[in-house]
C-alpha cells in the first residue's frame, strides 16, 4: 500500500496485534436504529429517580424521534459516538446513536419509525409515500398476528415450537391475556404435559398465511389528544414537545395512560428510566417507589426494547434480572414474573427439553430461575429467554413461512441448459440449486453479485417471473446493470410498498415465481416476515449476501440464522473480489490484516496523530487528493467513520466538509442547495440525496434521480448531512472512492465486521486515515461480530432438513 504524494507511507497493521489493546466490553455496541439524525435536548423532568437516587437527565425534545446519547458503533447494528468510548461526555441528546455503555445503549423504542408524510394535525395526503407504505405493511402484519393470537384460547400453536415449562408459561400468558384465568392461578398449579414440537407443514398441502392487505392510510393525530398529553407532560415537568411522539407511541389515550401510569413514558422513543422516574415522582409524589409494579413492568419492556436496538429478539432471563437490579428494583425475580403475567414479555425455553414432572420452584419458573442449573449433567443445558411479543411472533411467522416455501417447491421447468450456459461454475451451481429448492442461501463478496444476476436472467429466459431486491437504490442500479434489464431490479422497500415491482396477484401475493434478495444480512426479522408472507406457494426465494458485513439495523439476524440452521441448500461463491481492495477485504474477512500491493494507489494509508489532523486530512483527500490522482469528483467519494459524535465523528466531518465543498448559511433548516444529505425515512433505511430547494411543503431532495419532499416538521428528525456516514449507514452501497477515518478515540468501536464493511465500500480507491495504531489489527484479528440472541435458528432447526423433506 502507498501514500498520496507528499504523505508519509504507512501500513494498515501488522500480523501480530498488541496484546495490550483490549476489545470493547460487551455493552460497547451501538443500537440498531441509530441512523436517524440527532434531536435537540430539552428541559429535564423534576425530581429524582424513584429509589435510584439519580437526578433525572435531559429528555430529548424531538417530536418525531427523540433520541438518546450517542455511543460507539461496533459490530452490532448501531451508529454511535466514538467519543464515549474514551469517556468523553456527550454534549447533546441525540437520536443517531445511543450510549455504548450498559446504562444508556440506545433509543428505547425501535418501532417508532419516521414516515415520509407530515406528522401533523391536518388530513393526510391521499397517496402514501414508499416509507409510509412500508411501515404500514409492517403494522398490518403485526395487527394480523395480534388477531390470530387473540383468537387462540387453547394452548396456542405459536408456542408449539417450545416444550416443557417454557411452553406452559407461554400458554399461561395467553390465558391471562384472554381473561380465561388469572396469572396467579398458573404459578400455583402443576405443569401440564409438554407441548409438542412444531411439525413442518405438510408437503402435499403447504400452509400459507394471507398476504398483507393494502396499507391503510395513516390517521392524523387529533388536536384534542395532543393538548391533553401536553397538559400531562407539563404537569409532570416533561417537555411538551414530546406530546406528538407520546401520542404516536401510546395512541389517542396517551394522556389518560400517562396520568394513571407515568412510567408509560418509557414507551416514547428517547426517554430513559431516570427521566420517567422523575416524571412519575412529579405526578404521584410519595405514592411511587422503585418496586412499584407499574415501574418494574415498564422497565422490563424498556430493557427488551433496548436489546432489540442492538439486534436481539430475546434476552436471557438472567440478563434481564441483572438490568433490573441495576435500576434499584429490589426483587428482580418477582418483577420478571409479574411482567410475564401481565403480558409485557413472553418466556421461551431454548436448548434441552425438560421432563413433565420437573415442576419444582414455581416462583422460579416464570423467570427461569434454576432451570439450567437443575438440569441433569448428561442433558443439554436449558436457556430461558424473555422476548417482546412482536419479535417472537415475527420469528415464528417467518419460520413457518420459510418452511412453506421449502415444502411447496415444484420442479417444473428444465434448468439444465441455463446452468450449462452460466458465466461461471458458481453461477451454474446456484442455478441448479435454485431449480431444485424453494429456499436457497447464497453467500459471497461483491463480485459474487454477478451470480444472482445470472440466475435472474436464466429464470426470465425460461419464462418465469424473476426479480432481484436490494437494500439500497445504489444496489438496485448495480443489479440492473449486471442483468442488463432495469425491470429485473427493485429495492426491498419499494417491493414491499408496491412502489416498485410487479404488484400483487388476485390473492394479494407478489406476482413472482423467483425472488432473489441481495444484501440479505441487512434483512431484519420483521421485514423478512412481511416479505415471506407476501410470497405465494411455489415461489423460489434466494437469500444472497456477504456474511462478513455488519448485520441488519433492525432486530434479528435472519441471514445468519438461515445459514447456521442449515434449513436449506447453501451455495458458497468461489468468485473472489478483484484488485488490491478485494484482496485486502478478503483477508479481513478471515481475520488477517496485511499489506497488499497497490501499484495504482488503489489503497493508501494516511497516518494521523490526533482527531484534528484526521479531520484536516480527510477534507484534503476528498476535496483535492482523490480528484487530482484518480479523477473521482468529491461527490463520488464517501467518507466513513466509526460514530456520529466525537472530534472526528460524522457531525464534525460533515461540518468541515460542508465548509469546504458547499459553504452556506443553512437557510433551509440548516441545509443549502447542493448539500449532500441522507434521508432516513424509517429506522435502518439510509437514502443518500442532494438538497435541491425548499418551500412551504418542505425540503426538496434528489435521491438518486427520485424527487423526495421531506415536510418541514420531519427535516430535523430524518435528514442530516451525508458527506460522512457510519459504516452501518453505508452498508449495501458502494462509491468509486471511500475515505475511512479512524481517529484515536474510535479504537473501542472497531470490530472485524465494521472494518470489513467500511473498507469494502470503495470500488476503485480506498484511503484510510489511520490514527488507531495496533487497535485496527487487533480488531480484525480478535473482535468478531457481537452475538445476537434470537430464536429463528432454533425454530428452523426443528424443521426437517432439505434432504429429509425430499
Amino acid at each position: 500500500m502507498t501514500a498520496h504524494p507528499g504523505e508519509t507511507p504507512g501500513t494498515v497493521g501488522t500480523d501480530t496485534p498488541q496484546d495490550a489493546v483490549s476489545p470493547p466490553e460487551a455493552g460497547a455496541e451501538g443500537p440498531a436504529h441509530a441512523d436517524a439524525p440527532e434531536a435537540p435536548g430539552a428541559a429535564e423532568p423534576p425530581g429524582r429517580a424513584a429509589g435510584a437516587g439519580e437526578p433525572a437527565a435531559e429528555v430529548a425534545a424531538s417530536e418525531d424521534h427523540p433520541g438518546d446519547v450517542s455511543g460507539t458503533e461496533d459490530g452490532a447494528p448501531g451508529d454511535g459516538d466514538a467519543a464515549s468510548a474514551t469517556g468523553e461526555a456527550p454534549a447533546e441528546v441525540s437520536a443517531e446513536g445511543p450510549d455504548a455503555d450498559a446504562e444508556s445503549a440506545g433509543s428505547p423504542d425501535a418501532d417508532t419509525a419516521p414516515t415520509d408524510g407530515p406528522d401533523s394535525e391536518a388530513a393526510p395526503a391521499p397517496e402514501l409515500s414508499e416509507a409510509q407504505a412500508e411501515l404500514a405493511a409492517q403494522r398490518e402484519l403485526r395487527e394480523r398476528i395480534e388477531q390470530r393470537k387473540a383468537a387462540k384460547v387453547a394452548p396456542i400453536a405459536a408456542g408449539t415450537g417450545l416444550s416443557g415449562k417454557a411452553a406452559d408459561l407461554l400458554a399461561a400468558v395467553r390465558a391471562v391475556e384472554s381473561g380465561e384465568k388469572a396469572g396467579s392461578q398458573f404459578f400455583d398449579s402443576p405443569a401440564p404435559a409438554p407441548a409438542p414440537r412444531r411439525p413442518a407443514p405438510d408437503a402435499a398441502q403447504p400452509r400459507r398465511s394471507p398476504a398483507p392487505a393494502a396499507a391503510p392510510t395513516p390517521r392524523a393525530t387529533s388536536p384534542e389528544a395532543l393538548d391533553a398529553v401536553r397538559s400531562v407532560l407539563m404537569e409532570g415537568g416533561a417537555p411538551e414537545a414530546l406530546a406528538r411522539a407520546a401520542v404516536g407511541a401510546l395512541g389517542e389515550q396517551a394522556a389518560e395512560l400517562l396520568r394513571t401510569d407515568p412510567w408509560q413514558l418509557l414507551g416514547v422513543p428517547g426517554v430513559r428510566p431516570e427521566q420517567a422516574d422523575g416524571f412519575a415522582r412529579a405526578l404521584l409524589g410519595a405514592d411511587c417507589g422503585p418496586d412499584d409494579g407499574r415501574r418494574t413492568a415498564a422497565l422490563v419492556g424498556w430493557v427488551l426494547e433496548r436489546a432489540a436496538l442492538q439486534g436481539h429478539t430475546a434476552l436471557d432471563a438472567d440478563t434481564v434480572r441483572a438490568a433490573l437490579a441495576e435500576r434499584a428494583v429490589g426483587d428482580p425475580d418477582a418483577a420478571v414474573r409479574d411482567a410475564v403475567e401481565e403480558g409485557v414479555a413472553l418466556i421461551f425455553q431454548e436448548g434441552g427439553d425438560l421432563e413433565p414432572d420437573e415442576t419444582e420452584a414455581a416462583d422460579g419458573e416464570a423467570d427461569g430461575a434454576g432451570l439450567a442449573e437443575d438440569a441433569e449433567p448428561d442433558r443439554e443445558p436449558v436457556q430461558v429467554l424473555l422476548g417482546l411479543d412482536r419479535y417472537a411472533l415475527a420469528e415464528e411467522s417467518l419460520a413457518d413461512g420459510l418452511a412453506r416455501l421449502v415444502n411447496a417447491c415444484e420442479k417444473a421447468a428444465d434448468w439444465s441448459e441455463a446452468a450449462a450456459s452460466a458465466p461461471g461454475p458458481s453461477a451454474a451451481e446456484l442455478i441448479r440449486t435454485a431449480a431444485a429448492a424453494g429456499l436457497v442461501a447464497h453467500s459471497g463478496g461483491e463480485a459474487a453479485r454477478a451470480e444472482p444476476a445470472a440466475l435472474i436472467a436464466a429464470a426470465r429466459g425460461l419464462g418465469l417471473r424473476a426479480l432481484g431486491a436490494t437494500h439500497s437504490e445504489d444496489g438496485r442500479r448495480r443489479l440492473a446493470a449486471a442483468t442488463g434489464d432495469p425491470d429485473t431490479a427493485v429495492t426491498l422497500a419499494g417491493l414491499l410498498s408496491g412502489a416498485q415491482g410487479p404488484g400483487r396477484d388476485e390473492d394479494g401475493a407478489l406476482a413472482l415465481d423467483l425472488l432473489v434478495v441481495l444484501d440479505a444480512p441487512q434483512l431484519d426479522v420483521e421485514s423478512a416476515a412481511v416479505l415471506v408472507e407476501a410470497l405465494a406457494d411455489g415461489v423460489r426465494l434466494v437469500l444472497s449476501g456477504d456474511p462478513g458485513v455488519l448485520g441488519s439495523a433492525g432486530a434479528g439476524r435472519v441471514f445468519a440464522d438461515v445459514l447456521a440452521s442449515r434449513a436449506c441448500p447453501q451455495v458458497v461463491s468461489r468468485t473472489p473480489d478483484p484488485g488490491p481492495i478485494g484482496e485486502l477485504v478478503s483477508g479481513i474477512g478471515i481475520g488477517e490484516l496485511h499489506q497488499v500491493d497497490a501499484p495504482g494507489k488503489e489503497v493508501v494509508i494516511v497516518p494521523v496523530r490526533d482527531a484534528g489532523e484526521a479531520v484536516h486530512r480527510t477534507v484534503q483527500l476528498v476535496a483535492d487528493s482523490v480528484p487530482r490522482a484518480f479523477s473521482i469528483p468529491a461527490e463520488e467519494t464517501q467518507v466513513i467513520t466509526v460514530g456520529h459524535g466525537g472530534a472526528a465523528g460524522t457531525r464534525a466531518l460533515n461540518e468541515a466538509l460542508k465548509q469546504r465543498l458547499n459553504p452556506g448559511p443553512g437557510r433551509f433548516g440548516g441545509f443549502d442547495p447542493g448539500d449532500r444529505v441522507v434521508h432516513v425515512p424509517a429506522p435502518g433505511r439510509t437514502v443518500p440525496g442532494v438538497v435541491r430547494s425548499a418551500d412551504a411543503e418542505g425540503l426538496r431532495l434528489d435521491c438518486g434521480g427520485v424527487p423526495v419532499v421531506v415536510p418541514q416538521e420531519r427535516v430535523e428528525s430524518s435528514v442530516r448531512h451525508g458527506w460522512a456516514l457510519s459504516a452501518h449507514q453505508a452498508a449495501g452501497m458502494r462509491w468509486p472512492a471511500a475515505v475511512v477515518v479512524l481517529p484515536g478515540d474510535a479504537a473501542q468501536g472497531l470490530s472485524r465486521p465494521w472494518v470489513y464493511t467500511a473498507f469494502g465500500r470503495g470500488e476503485r480507491h480506498l484511503s484510510v486515515v489511520h490514527g488507531v495504531d495496533q487497535a485496527l489489527a487487533h480488531a480484525v484479528a480478535r473482535v468478531p461480530a457481537q452475538e445476537r440472541t434470537t430464536r429463528l435458528r432454533s425454530l428452523l432447526e426443528a424443521l426437517p432438513t432439505p434432504d429429509a423433506a425430499s
